[in-house]
Order: structure tokens, then sequence, then C-alpha cells
């Protein structure tokens, strides 16, 4: 299975057979027969015959059988929180803390930000446009022009940015813009609307 189909399938919280399938490394005939026979819950679909696999009992499922969970385990979807405000990168990985699916690893500089998009991958970059050594619009660029990173969301938090510099950060591959300061009721809506695209 390919690593991105893999990261694909990790964060769902409902699968269809076909998937549970690829996760179990078993035959989808298999899995419908598990299902029916009840050895794997879950539900159909109403009005339908399709079957659905809750991500709890697939693990439970899969743990019962001796099949290695090790692709629904990295299922922690990363993201790289980058501000020079100490203050902000505690506050910001408190909120998204309380999602278990989320992985918040920080930076107060772009330098360190480079570093770290390049190790750990991140699924979302959570970036203050204003750092002490880059601005958004640099970083922004430089990571949708490498195929490497061209897929890592950029979400711009900023308190100090006209309409002209939001459009400029959109126009160089940023997602969306956060305004400073923020609710965190609506700043983890909007990080799990972005995971979840």
């Amino acid at each position: 299975m390919r690593r991105d189909q893999l990261n694909e399938l990790s964060s769902k919280e409902v699968f269809t057979t076909g998937e549970a399938a690829l996760l179990c490394g078993v035959s989808q005939q298999t899995i419908i027969r598990c299902f029916d026979s009840g050895k794997l819950n879950g539900f159909r679909v109403p009005g339908s015959r399709f079957r659905r696999i809750p991500r709890l009992e697939l693990i439970a499922f899969m743990n019962a059988n001796g099949i290695p969970v090790d692709a629904l385990a990295d299922s922690k979807r990363r993201i790289l929180v980058v501000d020079d405000d100490e203050s902000i990168l505690r506050l910001v990985t408190e909120i998204l803390s309380v999602d278990e699916r989320i992985e918040v690893t920080t930076a107060s500089n772009g330098y360190d930000a480079g570093i770290l998009t390049e190790r750990i991958r991140p699924d979302l970059l959570l970036l203050d446009y204003m750092l002490p050594d880059i601005n958004g619009n640099v970083v922004c660029r430089r990571l949708k022009e490498n195929p490497e990173t061209s897929d890592i969301q950029i979400v711009i938090v900023s308190g100090a940015v006209d309409r002209m510099e939001i459009n400029s950060l959109l126009a160089q591959g940023a997602s969306a813009f956060i305004q400073k300061p923020f609710d965190p009721a609506d700043l983890l809506q909007r990080v799990d609307h972005f995971l979840a695209a």
C-alpha cells in the first residue's frame, strides 16, 4: 500500500469493507464474511447494502485476530506551529492537544521550521506571518515550489496583515488566514477542516 494511501486511511474514523481489507491485509470478501457473521462489528448504510466499520471496531477486530495495527497506530496528523511568541506556541499547543488525533510540534523561527518540515513532514503548518528571520510569503513559496512539500496545508496566523498581504499569501500557496487574537474553538474547528480536506 502506498504511503499516501495509508496516511489517508489511517486518519479515517469509519471504513468501507475494501479499506478495512487493505488495512488488514486480507481480501474484501474475508472482511464481508467476518462482518456478516458478527466477528467484525459495524453498521449498514441505511437504504443500501453497504457495510461500514468504525475505527475502534476495526482495531478490536485486528487485535483479536493478531493483525498488526501499525497502519492505524501512526494515524496522528502532524501539525507544525511556527511563531516567535512563546505564549502563542503554548496556547496553540494546548488548544490542539485536546484532539488525540493531532501531534503538535513547534518552532520559533523560520530556520527551525525548515528543518522540522523536512524531518516530520507536517500535514498542516500554522505559520506566523512575521518571523524574526523570514516572512510568510517566502515560506509559502518555498514549500509550494518543492514537490516533496507542496501538499502541506499552510494556514497563516497573524495580527498585523492587511488585505493585500493576505491576498498575496493566498497567491503564494497559503490555504487560509486566521486573525490574531483568535477564538480557540474557531482555531480547532478550522484546523479540523483542513486536516479533513
